[in-house]
């Protein structure tokens, strides 16, 4: 069958295994979730791969350790144990990401600053690899460090033991307030105090006006749980037309201008505000049919103006899409391969165009001479080189993951397109 990841400009043709218990589950390729990494992550061209979603199972509690297949979501985990006082500790933008994606991504949400990554509030990971099947902890120190983050390349993870977090309420309040250029954004992302907080940026707007945008903060507040309403869902590809320049300018000044000068604070659904996309169903398919490129990386805090300089040069390119996000991270990070630091990263969306292409190249070059890094997770267009610079243990992933897997069972697109594996 052809499929493909999120962005859906890079697609694969293969055969795809959907197993329902654990126990038919084979190491004879890559695994998969719900495919919500943007690039070729989750690609396996001309190769066998497996489709984790229906071992989604929740196996057990025990006190604020949760038990789980790699097929479950983080929405689902969400809406089961947030009535009960408890959240995951990390969740990232989307709910249709798996517990086995969100480890091989070691991703991260709007509470990095305060609580670190995904991988850091996992507790034991049972993988099987190429010689069967074994639980690892963190005092498996190398085998641990190269599977947290690092691309399922040291088998398939079929299960894990996660740290929930107490909350107290089942909603979100947050407060809103515009900012009206780039260093006002940076001063309210550094002076935040919340729990978590996340910054949308206009990335359209140029001149006094870049970098501005709305800074979201939010706590767990009072009220009963709520679980969120049916989403709606896009039915067909979009135009190429839909996201031009013009449509995208107008949008962005009505969506800045929805919060008051003055500011706000509401409640929401807690899905609604970890997940808003998720109320659209196939959002992607707003980018037509040729699909979409996103563009993410992290910059130290003292290279905060090359990020300014990036900006201006998406502003300038007239190619953005109303998705921009800009957060402030700390240092936490679970494995060898994983994508925070401390300091700003900002995320964009691009139709996939020649221009795209380009310019996202140039964002590459300028995150590399910042001492940056690309995020894996989204990305479908870096070369190995300038990967295996920004990863500073890359060496140590690599050579973790050839000892265990020394056939290549597991690569991927993305590990051959960027020779992250090396020769057989």
């Amino acid at each position: 069958m052809t499929y493909s990841g999120w962005g859906r400009a890079l697609t694969a043709d293969g055969e795809l295994a959907r197993p329902e218990r654990r126990t038919a589950v084979t190491a004879q390729g890559p695994a998969i979730g719900n495919r919500r990494s943007y690039g070729d992550a989750a690609l396996n061209d001309n190769g066998r791969a497996t489709d984790m979603t229906r071992l989604d199972r929740i196996i057990g509690l025990d006190g604020d350790i949760v038990h789980a297949e790699a097929g479950c979501t983080i929405a689902t985990l969400a809406r089961i144990f947030a009535p009960k006082g408890y959240l995951p500790a990390v969740m990232p933008g989307t709910g249709f990401a798996t517990v086995g994606g969100a480890i091989g991504m070691d991703v991260h949400g709007k509470n990095h600053h305060n609580d670190g990554s995904f991988g850091q509030h996992v507790t034991e990971i049972t993988l099987l690899g190429i010689d069967g099947t074994r639980a690892i902890t963190p005092a498996d120190e190398v085998i641990w460090k190269a599977t947290i983050g690092g691309l399922g390349q040291t088998g398939v993870i079929l299960s894990a033991k996660l740290r929930l977090k107490p909350i107290t309420g089942g909603q979100m309040r947050v407060t809103e307030r515009r900012v009206q250029n780039w260093d006002q954004h940076i001063e309210m992302l550094d002076a935040s105090t919340a729990t978590y907080c996340v910054g949308w940026i206009d990335a359209m707007a140029k001149g006094d006006a870049l970098g501005r945008g709305i800074v979201e903060e939010a706590e767990v507040g009072g009220g009963d749980y709520s679980a969120p309403k049916g989403a709606k869902k896009v039915p067909f590809d979009a135009p190429n037309f839909a996201l031009a320049a013009p449509i995208v300018k107008a949008f962005n000044e009505a969506y800045y201008r929805r919060v008051p000068a003055e500011g706000r604070t509401v409640d929401r659904r807690i899905e609604d505000f970890f997940f808003p996309l998720d109320k659209i169903h196939d959002w992607n398919r707003l980018y037509g049919k040729r699909g979409f490129h996103q563009f993410q990386c992290v910059v130290p805090l003292a290279q905060v103006d090359a990020l300014k300089s990036m900006l201006s040069a998406i502003a300038s390119s007239g190619l953005a899409s109303p998705l921009a996000v800009l957060k402030r991270m700390g240092a936490g990070r679970g494995g060898y391969m994983s994508f925070p630091m401390e300091g700003y990263t900002l995320a964009v969306d691009f139709p996939a165009r020649d221009a795209a292409a380009e310019l996202i190249a140039e964002l590459i070059s300028l995150t590399d001479a910042a001492g940056g890094r690309v995020y894996l997770a989204k990305d479908s267009l870096a070369s190995g080189g300038v990967i295996k610079s920004m990863y500073p243990e890359y060496s140590e992933w690599s050579e973790a993951v050839n000892e265990v897997d020394p056939d290549h069972r597991f690569e991927t697109d993305m590990t051959r397109r960027l020779n992250l594996r090396g020769a057989k």
